[in-house]
């Protein structure tokens, strides 16, 4: 999903036409009070939101909220964002949100209520910090506002945005359980390319939750580093592809694309080579994030690392307490599909 760049004009702005002349082709929306004062007539490829009208009509009181408006509100309470729901439910296409105090846990919540129904611009008031924005844009905010009047910040805003468009929010979560399972089959992903420190693939027992297992980048002195592999887990696992959708393991195959990640959430698109499938002892990890535990099965082997936010750990070393990387998402998949509407719960 492509994220926005909005931008505040000044009234008395000077060389205002000429500013959004250079800086148009990086921005989705100007937002200025009265767009009559500057616009005499419509500017091609110049999308304008005000109080008097243009292609959004800004409104700042949630009574005048109507659909198709744009909505401004200041979040320095939790009663704020009752304000928010009130503007999505009145058919706002744009609120524009505004943190005085507390940035992203705010964002995050207003994100998980409206999600899918109103699209959340959150304003910024230095660059430094709309940057900071850019960066956790994966929470579901669409995009950033900011008032500046520096060309050159622009560029970089819209530079960053393009950057955070292919990067996944990976987050510590904590081990809480660490418990052999047996024996089982387990799935080595052998890719077409070679993998990197800190590059894997993201897989789980819920689509959920998904675990960053690390490539065999390590070496041994029993075992020749295989950067080209990853130890992924039981054929019944879920494995993160293009376009956002999960598969099995079970269902890979020579040719097939994944997606590999890196721990800074950057990701790329792999074709196989091989699908391994063999049978080994393995071991149930169970860590919980937010209030909820996520799992996933690995085989019990040293060459099976779980990346962290400094490295990678062997299944062999975990325990409890210790902290990997997690992404999680939306459950509840169809084909491998997200399906919102129906009901779907996994253990």
């Amino acid at each position: 999903m492509s994220k926005e760049l909005w931008v505040k004009l000044k009234e008395d702005q000077r060389n205002l036409r000429e500013f959004i002349d250079e800086v148009r082709e990086f921005v989705d929306f100007f937002l200025i009070s009265d767009w009559r004062l500057i616009f005499k007539d419509k500017i091609p490829n110049v999308k304008v939101v005000s109080k008097t009208g243009g292609d959004l009509k800004l409104v700042d009181c949630v009574d005048e909220a109507s659909p198709g408006s744009c909505l401004t509100v200041e979040v320095s309470s939790k009663e704020d964002e009752g304000k928010i729901l009130e503007g999505s439910n009145r058919g706002c296409s744009y609120i524009i949100v505004k943190c005085l105090n507390w940035k992203i846990i705010p964002l995050e919540n207003i994100v998980a209520k409206l999600h899918g129904r109103t699209k959340i611009i959150a304003e910024a008031s230095r660059v430094e910090e709309a940057e900071t924005l850019i960066n956790v844009l994966e929470v579901g905010v669409d995009g950033v506002l900011i008032e500046n009047t520096n060309p050159e910040d622009i560029r970089r805003l819209r530079e960053a945005i393009r950057k955070s468009i292919n990067r996944l929010e990976l987050k510590s979560a904590k081990i809480v359980l660490v418990k052999p399972v047996k024996l089982g089959a387990r799935v080595c992903l052998d890719t077409c390319d070679l993998l990197s420190e800190g590059e894997g693939v993201l897989v789980g027992c819920q689509s959920s939750g998904l675990f960053l297992i690390e490539a065999e980048v390590h070496g041994n002195p029993y075992v020749e580093a295989r950067p080209f592999r990853v130890n992924a887990g039981p054929p019944a696992l879920y494995v993160l592809v293009p376009g956002g959708k999960t598969r099995y393991l079970s269902e890979l195959k020579a040719g097939d694309t994944i997606l590999t990640v890196k721990r800074d959430g950057s990701f790329r698109e792999v074709e196989l080579c091989r699908v391994k499938i063999e049978w080994r002892p393995l071991k149930l990890v169970e860590v919980e994030y937010a209030g909820v535990t996520y799992k996933t099965v690995v085989q019990d082997a040293e060459t099976v690392r779980f990346v962290t936010g400094d490295g990678s750990k062997s299944i062999t070393d975990l325990k409890t307490g210790d902290e990997v990387l997690l992404y999680t998402q939306e459950g509840g998949r169809h084909f491998g599909t997200l399906v919102k509407s129906e009901r779907i719960i996994e253990r």
